[in-house]
């Protein structure tokens, strides 16, 4: 038995990586999807395919069967690409349940006038475009399920959708960009069976975080804590349960919702 599949960009670190291990625990099985390759555009690093290896490595352990998650190195800026990630996912196991978008990446540090246009251009090709290509993808498959469907469609947002973040003006722009989208494909999805949320992080320690306290020039990511009346970092376990709540058939009256997990950050 392979449970409900799922297809997850952004899977070798982070919310990502995380997401991936709580849905094999809870008996999915998993197409963990990264570019793992860093990219000229952006000055911090990416996933490597190590981290990737690891998160299926762990992944088998949890699950006991090895046939229960695979990797698949995809660029989510290529709709091809993506496209050929959700065939595999379909070669694999013969479904496709869930796509979920997590791929992401910061880039700033200026006024939004003075960001080198290939950062401005990563920032929304990766965090919205990538969330756009993988619906594109996706959900074709979750259509060709019989009724009555259940698939979901699930993205991760921020808290930067609704909240202004100065010098991050590209990322605050895609990420309420994740928020819109997911809204209008609940709507367009209506009466189908399957579902479109977002879940939206606050401060998370993740290394878009590091990125981020650099680019403010912070001690670290840890400084980000005191803006949370949570008083301290999210964990990217904290959002994943929330997006493998939303993937479950537990969440199946919820569509077009942008969940917090943000520590309180957008009060």
């Amino acid at each position: 038995m392979t449970g409900p599949v799922a297809v997850i960009t952004g899977a070798a670190r982070g919310i990502g990586a995380a997401t991936a291990l709580a849905l094999i625990s809870d008996g999915w099985s998993v197409l963990a999807v990264d570019c793992v390759a860093d990219d000229p555009a952006l000055p911090y690093a990416m996933a490597t395919p190590d981290d990737l290896a690891e998160v299926v490595a762990r992944g088998r352990r949890l699950g006991g069967q090895p046939d229960r998650i695979h990797c698949y190195s995809a660029d989510v800026r290529d709709p091809e690409a993506v496209e050929a990630a959700v065939d595999e996912a379909q070669r694999l196991w013969g479904r496709v349940d869930a796509g979920i978008a997590c791929a992401g990446v910061v880039a700033g540090g200026v006024p939004l006038w003075q960001m080198p246009q290939e950062q401005q251009q990563a920032v929304l090709d990766i965090n919205l475009g990538g969330v756009i290509s993988l619906a594109r993808a996706a959900i074709p498959s979750l259509l060709e399920q019989p009724e009555p469907r259940s698939g979901r469609f699930l993205a991760v947002a921020s808290a930067a959708a609704t909240r202004g973040l100065p010098m991050l003006a590209a990322y605050c722009a895609a990420k309420a960009g994740v928020a819109g989208l997911i809204r209008a494909l609940a709507v367009e999805l209506g009466g189908t069976g399957i579902t479109a949320n977002a879940v939206s992080p606050g401060s998370t320690d993740t290394p878009i975080l590091a990125e981020s306290a650099r680019l403010y020039d912070l001690s670290g990511p840890a400084a980000f804590a005191a803006q949370q009346p949570l008083g301290r970092l999210l964990e990217p376990r904290e959002i994943a349960a929330a997006l493998a709540f939303l993937a479950s058939a537990a969440a199946g009256g919820i569509t077009g919702a942008v969940l917090p997990v943000d520590g309180g950050l957008a009060l």
